[in-house]
């Protein structure tokens, strides 16, 4: 039986360089279990690969993908038939942009049957690295300012329901209005649109002129590094990505400021963390789903695998970057 699945050859714009084959389906190996995908998202972390950003860890041809959903249709030896028919989130193995994805059974994170398949999909990416930040790295407390950029996007509003669960102030930093209504009903204390508010005395004056505990930055340059400015000496600014693709001269900007800088990269939090420790984090982001404390936007395109082309071409075309299943 052959398979679809989305790889690329070469780097390059994902829309020139992505294509769509097909293989013969291999059987599970000990210890792994087989899934058939029914959604997968489109994140900025799916995309930056294609583009050559971690070129000097990625082996061609490659295929792209790191988070969805789908349903276990076999196992390997050594793991139970009980997982056949569980819906499963397949990670940490495979690129997840095929028709069939193979994982290691132990990694493999179960989906409740209160969960829709558009939530689960969404459930590692930005959550983990949200829920990391602010409780491993940061260890926010209630009362602590947090300032994170970009917050329009996914993580943004993860961000602003965690400040209620956690109890941390969240300043969201925008470059417009579209999502000031929805982050302060999430849960943010404040939304600084910085096309029409300036940042630095805004922030000051909303913090008594003390600065923020700490901040997240997604996206480097001058966006990033203003952040340090306005973190209390002694204080974290956490780098998590670079949508700008302009780098920060991070040394320099600490020095200046006294601000500790740290860069959380999911791929490290992976290699250190125990199978127990996985299972837990993703156990404690469903209960809070289940809660109703922790929600994901639906998406607002599907496609299928075939139309990989045009799946990309919308994501890349959105302001926020919405996820979208294919």
């Amino acid at each position: 039986m052959d398979a679809a699945y989305v790889t690329f050859y070469e780097f390059g714009s994902p829309g020139q360089v992505l294509k769509v084959e097909n293989r013969e389906l291999q059987r599970p190996k000990a210890g792994e279990v087989l899934v058939q995908m029914t959604e997968r998202p489109i994140n900025p972390s799916d995309l930056l690969p294609v583009y050559g950003v971690y070129s000097h860890r990625i082996s061609l041809p490659a295929i792209p993908g790191y988070e969805g959903v789908g349903v276990v249709v076999d196992v390997g030896p050594f793991v139970s038939s009980q997982w056949i028919g569980k819906r499963v989130l397949p990670l940490r193995g495979e690129g997840i942009w095929q028709e069939y994805v193979t994982c290691n059974a132990e990694l493999a994170v179960p989906v409740p049957d209160f969960m829709e398949d558009y939530m689960a999909a969404q459930l590692y990416i930005n959550p983990i690295t949200a829920w990391v930040a602010c409780t491993e790295v940061l260890a926010l407390k209630p009362g602590d300012v947090l300032l994170v950029n970009a917050c329009g996007s996914s993580i943004g509003r993860i961000f602003a329901q965690l400040s209620q669960v956690l109890g941390f102030q969240l300043i969201a930093i925008t470059r417009n209005h579209h999502y000031t209504e929805e982050l302060l009903q999430l849960g943010a204390t404040h939304v600084i649109n910085t096309a029409e508010t300036p940042l630095q005395p805004t922030v000051m004056e909303w913090t008594n002129g003390r600065g923020a505990k700490a901040a997240i930055d997604s996206i480097g340059g001058t966006d990033g590094s203003d952040l340090a400015f306005l973190v209390q000496s002694g204080g974290i600014v956490l780098t998590i990505g670079l949508l700008s693709g302009q780098p920060v001269h991070w040394a320099e900007i600490s020095k200046k400021t006294n601000v500790q800088v740290k860069m959380l990269h999911l791929r490290h939090w992976n290699q250190q963390v125990s199978v127990q420790a996985w299972q837990n984090t993703f156990q404690h982001l469903i209960s809070l789903i289940q809660k109703k404390k922790l929600t994901f936007r639906r998406p607002d395109a599907h496609y299928s695998l075939s139309q990989v082309h045009e799946a990309v071409r919308y994501a890349e075309s959105s302001s926020s970057m919405p996820s979208m299943t294919f």
